[in-house]
């Protein structure tokens, strides 16, 4: 090598060796070490600007939201409305060991930490910038403000706001709040979200009743709802449940919450199977329905509910809706041909069952399912109650002591004149209603009237009150005032009620007089406001007299008349059939010592929006109240008292009334001719009746209606559309055919 090629090599060594030690100096212990310090600082002073940048959000929408409870007399839950599955409790509501279970499972430093893991976070913000998902680790307060501030996004930005609002909200709140906050908002699967929903869910009990085993495992489902349900867990599922509920467990034992040897004395609780979702199908529909109307009075409104939370306690009793549902399955569903039937298709029951003494309702039949068909027969009010009216008119005659037209003090002794057709004397409004199958009776007492519904007797009767007072007395005894003048054919039921309706005042009289208002909502409960239903005023709606007289006198149309399909000597019954006009609605009133029920049935097409006639129900003919109606009230009654029961009426001052002398005709039913020619249709609506009567209706002077009509024949056709009186028949059928004229 030349003196130039080694001059060339030196001075490349020298450059290189200058070069190294430049690093050197540039990358010394000290240097490196202001570095990270300097990137510590920074991270600080980046996480203090995110600290104060970052503020404590409003809950998201989702993790408030609630359902509503409704449950029924026992506290059994009969169904739940809202999209999510959620009741939010006090943390004083759960048990103290189920509490520790949780913080066992999940975080045992949760009452001594800041709120905060941040080798967890740290973890958890590697595997998301790394692309491995979503990974845990968080402690309950970061697990917390997951649920209930953010939203389960696994990424980067939401696991940094996670980390500081979980810092503040431990300061800022108390350990108990962060728990109650946690154990309500998360999601335990089966659609549950919170631990009240969750405990139903899987143990059917309230989140009060839950044991540490119990709580052990829902601490331990948390972890993977889905995996872990035992009921739908594979055997490395259920294997693994098990770990983590006895991991749980060893746990408690640790921080001193659960002695050894209570934790050995615990076994696995293996869960319920899931059960549907408890909706509004069936009859719960119209239960809600119900207590809905209900609540809105009591002021808890629409917009209140929609918040949810709330927990509804009605006066059902679950054992008699039951009876009840079954009895009008067996006693009518079972007979009907929905599909081939186009009259089977369209007939409608509905029903209220009220203790008498309460007003609470017992039980109630709305439709065949709610899903089906919205409007509740058991509260609807565009039907007439029809001759289920008639013991109000007698309830009247007697409260205001009213006299025949021949001043005889009116009970159930009193004589009247039962002629077919016969004009009514004393009204200025003309009317003259047809009894079932055209049949006269002549001089009858008002009992065997009652026991066969004879219209042309309570025609007369309301006009001996004055429809004014017989009014009065029904609106006391709680009929509505709905399409209900104040004439004569009102004595036939031709304004509208339901069964709700019905059964008030059939309670009333049940309950000798004493006004019985019929609700279904026993308390209304929320976390943050506690409604007490308003209570019914019970004030005495007419004399126990006259109320007692009136059931007397229905205790005969059970032995002895058109209520006879209620006969049994299981129970002591008083009660009354009633059919409205053209065989639209059929019904039966009744009530025993202990129990009042209304049942109806309705003709109804084109879907709601027309009344159609039941005749030629399940191919029985007319629907009569003494049929179906009367046969699914004893059924059903006999059930509700567990067999029936040996409590009798206990009748006081019952009215006889006044008894004239004995009249010439005899009291045997007549036949009037069938060939007499038959009414023409009425033009007027079901509810509105034409009570006008053309001149050529007869004006000379009636004779006293307590005696036998004078021998002149009537007109035989009289232009006073008749009527439609008891549940027996239709005005213009003709016996044998169809239907028959209404009695």
């Amino acid at each position: 090598m030349g003196r130039a090629d080694a001059r060339r090599a030196q001075a490349q060594e020298s450059r290189r060796a200058e070069k190294s030690g430049g690093i050197r100096r540039l990358f010394t212990w000290k240097k490196l070490l202001g570095v990270f310090f300097g990137i510590v600082l920074l991270g600080m002073g980046a996480f203090g600007a995110l600290y104060l940048y970052v503020d404590v959000p409003a809950a998201n929408a989702m993790a408030e939201r609630q359902s509503n409870v409704y449950k029924y007399s026992d506290g059994t839950v009969l169904a739940r409305t809202g999209k999510v599955n959620r009741q939010i409790i006090d943390l004083a509501e759960v048990p103290k060991e189920v509490q520790h279970a949780f913080v066992a499972a999940e975080n045992k430093s949760f009452y001594k930490d800041q709120g905060v893991d941040l080798k967890g976070t740290t973890r958890a913000l590697l595997n998301t910038v790394s692309g491995k998902g979503k990974q845990g680790g968080s402690t309950i307060t970061q697990q917390y403000v997951k649920n209930y501030y953010l939203t389960q996004d696994p990424t980067v930005s939401r696991k940094l706001q996670e980390l500081v609002i979980s810092l503040k909200v431990d300061q800022k709140q108390s350990k108990d709040e962060i728990l109650a906050g946690y154990i309500n908002t998360a999601y335990y699967g089966r659609g549950a979200s919170g631990i009240q929903a969750a405990a139903q869910a899987y143990y059917g009990v309230d989140a009060k009743d839950l044991d540490v085993s119990q709580g052990a495992y829902l601490a331990s489902v948390l972890q993977a709802p889905s995996q872990y349900d035992w009921n739908s867990a594979t055997p490395t599922g259920k294997k693994l449940v098990k770990e983590r509920w006895a991991y749980t467990l060893r746990n408690m034992v640790e921080m001193k919450w659960l002695s050894p040897s209570e934790k050995a004395g615990l076994e696995f609780p293996a869960p319920q199977k899931p059960k549907p979702a408890q909706g509004l199908e069936g009859q719960r529909g119209y239960l809600v329905e119900a207590a809905n109307r209900e609540l809105e009075k009591q002021g808890v409104t629409e917009q209140d509910r929609d918040a949810g939370g709330w927990t509804f306690t009605l006066t059902v009793d679950k054992k008699r809706q039951k009876a009840l549902e079954k009895s009008v399955d067996e006693q009518l569903e079972s007979k009907l041909d929905r599909e081939g039937s186009k009259v089977d298709a369209g007939v409608q029951a509905g029903a209220t069952s009220v203790d008498p003494k309460t007003g609470k309702v017992v039980a109630l039949y709305g439709g065949e399912d709610y899903i089906k068909h919205y409007i509740s027969n058991a509260t609807r009010q565009d039907y007439q109650p029809a001759s289920t009216f008639k013991p109000l008119v007698l309830a009247s005659a007697l409260e205001n002591e009213s006299t025949t037209q021949s001043g005889n003090l009116i009970g159930l002794n009193t004589i009247y004149d039962g002629t077919s057709k016969r004009p009514v004397v004393g009204s200025d409004t003309p009317f003259n209603p047809q009894n079932e199958d055209g049949r006269s009776y002549g001089p009858i007492s008002v009992q065997k009237a009652m026991n066969s519904s004879v219209n042309s007797v309570f025609a007369q009767m309301i006009v001996d009150v004055t429809p004014a007072k017989a009014k009065a007395t029904a609106l006391a005894l709680g009929v509505p005032d709905k399409n209900f003048p104040e004439r004569p054919a009102v004595s036939l039921g031709t304004m509208n009620a339901s069964t709700w309706d019905m059964a008030g005042a059939y309670a009333t009289l049940d309950n000798h007089g004493r006004k019985v208002t019929p609700h279904i909502v026993q308390s209304a409960e929320h976390r943050d406001r506690t409604v007490t239903p308003e209570k019914p005023k019970r004030e005495q709606a007419i004399s126990r007299a006259s109320a007692d007289t009136v059931t007397k006198a229905l205790t005969g149309v059970v032995d002895a008349g058109s209520g006879s399909a209620a006969n049994t000597s299981a129970y002591d019954a008083a009660g009354k059939t009633g059919t409205s006009e053209d065989n639209k609605s059929a019904w039966f009133a009744g009530y025993t010592p202990e129990l009042t029920t209304v049942v109806a049935l309705f003709g109804e097409g084109d879907g709601g929006r027309k009344q159609i006639s039941l005749t030629g129900t399940a191919n029985s003919g007319r629907a009569n109240g003494g049929g179906f109606p009367a046969r699914i009230w004893a059924d059903y009654t006999l059930g509700a008292l567990g067999g029936g029961s040996d409590k009798t009426f206990d009748l006081q001052d019952v009215e006889r009334g006044e008894v004239p002398a004995p009249p010439t005709p005899s009291d045997t039913p007549s036949e009037e001719p069938t060939e007499t020619e038959e009414p023409p249709p009425s033009d007027t609506p079901s509810g509105s009746p034409s009570e006008t009567t053309p001149s050529e209706t007869p004006t000379t002077p009636a004779p006293p209606t307590d005696s036998p009509p004078p021998t002149t024949t009537p007109p035989t056709t009289p232009e006073v559309p008749p009527v439609p009186g008891d549940g027996d028949g239709q005005p213009g059928e003709r016996p044998g055919g169809n239907g028959a004229p209404p009695r």
